[in-house]
């Protein structure tokens, strides 16, 4: 690889890493427009709210793309080190021990989530509180992997985010504090939502 090489190579990821911060500014903003936990009635009273939906359809390919792009950057970065990167599961595992991602399992939890948005749920309106409730739930996983991630990349090849107009956001909506607020909430809402203490 020649310096030009390696300059764009880690150029493509800090722009990545931009991506990274972009994808949660906007998935955190389209989450905030949601009261938590969906209900089967609540989604029934409002099936004509366009508002609703659009939020809804914005938060599962905003969640997605989030996975996409930081699994894009997670195998760049590991090519960059010089870590095998020739299977997915094998950079998931050198992340995993490095302390990036919490487990392989929480990552193939996400992505098994979300992908089951490629069903069409029509109108069973309890299908899609179960869908989006769940995403919900592990959008703190996956902030804390980004934050992690990116923590990684700044340290261990000093590469960070190509422009950082995201930054002040990402640092603010991934710190380790909002991240323990979100999955309280999210657990005391479920609870609310159940009639359970």
């Amino acid at each position: 690889m020649t310096a030009s090489t390696l300059q764009a190579e880690r150029r493509h990821l800090a722009e990545l890493l931009e991506a990274i911060q972009r994808c949660i500014f906007f998935l955190d903003a389209s989450a905030r427009k949601i009261v938590w936990p969906l209900t089967k009635a609540r989604l029934e009273m409002r099936r004509k709210d366009v508002a609703l939906f659009e939020s809804l359809s914005s938060i599962n390919e905003r969640f997605s793309k989030l996975q996409d792009t930081l699994g894009a950057a997670m195998r760049h970065s590991a090519l960059l080190t010089g870590e095998p990167a020739d299977t997915f599961l094998k950079v998931l595992s050198f992340y995993e021990k490095a302390g990036v991602i919490e487990s392989i399992e929480s990552w193939q939890l996400c992505r098994t989530t979300r992908n089951l948005a490629a069903h069409d749920y029509g109108i069973d309106y309890a299908g899609i509180a179960e869908h989006f409730n769940a995403l919900h739930e592990l959008i703190p996983a996956l902030y804390g992997n980004a934050r992690r991630f990116l923590r990684y990349c700044g340290k261990s090849l000093g590469v960070k985010p190509a422009k950082g107009e995201f930054a002040a956001g990402f640092k603010t909506i991934t710190q380790p504090a909002q991240i323990g607020q979100k999955r309280r909430a999210v657990k005391r809402a479920s609870k609310k939502a159940l009639g359970t203490k």
